[in-house]
């Protein structure tokens, strides 16, 4: 079963984290430069929804750099990248305001393991655990 992406209405969501906690990244940025030192939550943005460079930067952080807090998908997010963001590894993602919500839940329960691994399930789905 794979992690359940968390998802927020953009017009809703306040951070949980200290401002100190928090590094937003520009989605140009190379994550392996980052100090990652007292960061509890990532965001990673997405200026248009066609630019997924955020995605190779989740991936970075997740499976490269073994970053456990939160990565955070903020700006141009429709519902339709999430079960991509889901499987980089993205923990939370910000829809954008004209995103149904109940639509994103929706579309992530119908697609909840998949049989090859990905950035957070990295062994396939028919392997021996």
């Amino acid at each position: 079963m794979s992690q359940t992406l968390q998802l927020f209405s953009a017009g809703a969501f306040v951070p949980t984290e200290a401002e100190a906690q928090r590094l937003t990244l520009a989605n140009d940025a190379d994550p392996r430069e980052a100090d990652l030192t007292g960061i509890t939550a990532i965001e990673l943005q997405f200026p248009k929804f066609s630019d997924g460079r955020a995605f190779s930067q989740a991936f970075l952080l997740h499976r490269r750099l073994g970053f456990t807090g939160e990565i955070r998908a903020t700006g141009d997010v429709l519902i339709d990248q999430l079960v991509q963001m889901q499987r980089s590894g993205f923990t939370q993602a910000v829809l954008r305001a004209d995103q149904n919500l109940a639509h994103g839940q929706a579309l992530l329960a119908h697609y909840p393991a998949f049989y090859q691994g990905d950035a957070v399930h990295t062994a396939p789905h028919f392997a021996p655990a």
